[in-house]
């Protein structure tokens, strides 16, 4: 027990020593890593019946400035999502692709270990493109019209060095599109999804 005690506070006071990501006025931040998005809406209902977006995960980059010390302005870009929108008891109806650029504000905790945790939050533009019929609705004009909604973020860096981190984080996006079927509108559809992943973040 005394060992296992020892290891412990060994490795706090290792973690504790460790480098440190610190952020200061003028500092820039790139990142790249990989996301998921999951919709959190389990269905929205329309006059098509209720509909339900599925997940997609792909590469993620970052690009954050420090407008003062500990404070950043985060912008968000991604390779384009994709996703299957499926009516229940019906199946697949409508693929599209979206890119959602999210722009936040966030703030870093100052702390002198190498784990920073942040949060943040900000405004969305999700635009939608690429929309297609597919199942029961194949060979069916369908469009889903762009959106704007405000996006929260947490996460965590963990220092690899005074310039480098790995970085785990969670973000919710109020993402609501007006579909369109055949041209005639069939509601609105909730996607609000949660966003979680990881990336390589690299200071300048």
């Amino acid at each position: 027990m005394k060992t296992i005690s020892a290891l412990i506070f060994t490795t706090a006071l290792t973690a504790a020593a460790g480098p440190a990501l610190a952020q200061s006025k003028g500092d820039m931040l790139l990142g790249f890593g990989v996301h998921s998005v999951m919709p959190t809406d389990s269905y929205s209902a329309t006059t098509a019946g209720p509909i339900r977006v599925d997940d997609n995960i792909r590469p993620t980059v970052t690009f954050e400035y420090f407008v003062a010390d500990n404070i950043g302005l985060e912008v968000l870009g991604a390779w384009p999502f994709e996703h299957d929108a499926q009516i229940a008891g019906v199946g697949d109806v409508i693929k599209t692709k979206h890119l959602p650029p999210t722009v936040s504000l966030q703030y870093y905790f100052p702390n002198q270990s190498k784990v920073t945790p942040f949060v943040g939050i900000g405004v969305n533009y999700t635009h939608f493109f690429d929309e297609k019929g597919q199942g029961v609705l194949a060979g069916v004009p369908v469009s889903l019209d762009d959106s704007w909604g405000v996006a929260l973020h947490a996460g965590i860096d963990f220092a690899l060095s005074d310039s480098s981190a790995l970085r785990a984080d969670v973000r919710w996006i109020d993402i609501d599109t007006k579909a369109k079927v055949g041209g005639a509108p069939i509601g609105t559809v909730k996607i609000d999804p949660i966003i979680i992943g990881a990336a390589y973040v690299m200071k300048f």
